[in-house]
Order: C-alpha cells, then structure tokens, then sequence
C-alpha cells in the first residue's frame, strides 16, 4: 500500500506572507475585515498536507472568537453578500456587471 502523499508536510507557496496574517488574526478582534480574511485562510490551508502551525492558529483564532468554522463561514458569506469588504484594495470595483 503507497501513501499518495509520501508522508511528508509541505511547504505552502504563500506560508512567508500568510503566517504574520495568523498573528495579526490573534492580537485583533472579530473585525468584518478580520473575519473575512480567517475564513480566506480556513479555505486555502484547508486540507494542505504541511503549514501544521498556520492551520493550528487559524484554529485558536476561531476558538479565541467563539466561533466554529460552519459560522464563521456563514458569516462571512454573509458579509460577502453586502459586499466592500475588500473594496480598498487600490482597485475601482467593477459597477456593471450585465
């Protein structure tokens, strides 16, 4: 029987730029901007075989905030639905979408 994955972690491509986002998510509040941006992260290492210690703090930050993921996703959705959370990304948002 071979293991598909070989057994070993694997170093995520955005590891360097997200993991300061993990502690940045830990020192703040359960900000829109900050919710959004833990559910974007929950999405991208979700499954990764390898960045252990970004999903573990990924998961304190969602105990820390009382939430589960099925809520925090439920709220973000939520957010997204408004719309603007990253509307000032140095980028005009498309107005007609027809």
């Amino acid at each position: 029987m071979t293991e598909i994955s070989g057994g070993k972690d694997q170093q995520h491509p955005l590891y360097n730029r997200d993991r300061p986002s993990i502690d940045i998510l830990l020192a703040q509040g359960a900000t829109d901007y900050n919710l959004s941006e833990l559910a974007r992260l929950k999405i991208r290492y979700q499954g990764f075989p390898g960045a252990r210690d970004i999903q573990t703090g990924l998961d304190k930050v969602l105990q820390s905030w009382g939430l589960t993921e099925t809520e925090l996703f439920e709220k973000t959705r939520q957010l997204h639905d408004i719309g603007g959370i990253y509307k000032t990304r140095g980028k005009k948002e498309e107005q007609d979408w027809n």
